[in-house]
């Protein structure tokens, strides 16, 4: 069931500072927490879960962090709501066989179509348009710029 909740919040908050805020080193889950306001504790599930998708890779020790695991372009913002769902696991009423005749043949399957039409618009939107968007907002970048060096 599509519902807005602040793990979702989270994750996609997480993904995109991540996105935007990546440089030469992985992006610490405590800077995160620091720019987003997201409690660590929270914060440490929902990359977990989204490492575990494929979303993001890990790197441990002093230098770790969290990088994406693919192109931002390629990370739609409907993949990471499929995935948060999972990991909250409602039961999702829409698919309760039990009700009236109007909820189960009318009003249940209107939602089900509603929600399906806004994951396939968030399916169109990229990790990488919400990055550009944060640009255009002029919200500073913590990302470190890599040098190119020639010899």
């Amino acid at each position: 069931m599509l519902r807005l909740s602040k793990k979702l919040l989270f994750a996609v908050e997480a993904v995109v500072d991540i996105a935007y805020h990546a440089g030469s080193n992985p992006v610490r889950s405590i800077d995160i927490s620091r720019r987003q306001g997201i409690p660590r504790r929270y914060l440490e599930q929902v990359l977990q879960h989204l490492v575990h998708h494929d979303i993001l890779t890990g790197q441990r020790g002093p230098r770790g962090g969290y990088r994406l695991a693919r192109e931002k372009r390629r990370i739609s913002l409907g993949e990471i709501i499929r995935i948060v769902n999972q990991l909250e696991n409602g039961a999702d009423p829409t698919r309760d066989p039990d009700g009236s005749d109007i909820g189960v043949k009318v009003v249940r399957p209107l939602w089900c179509d509603v929600q399906n039409q806004a994951l396939e618009r968030f399916d169109e939107i990229t990790i990488d348009q919400l990055c550009e968007k944060a640009r255009q907002k002029d919200i500073p970048s913590e990302a470190t710029v890599v040098s190119d060096f020639v010899i």
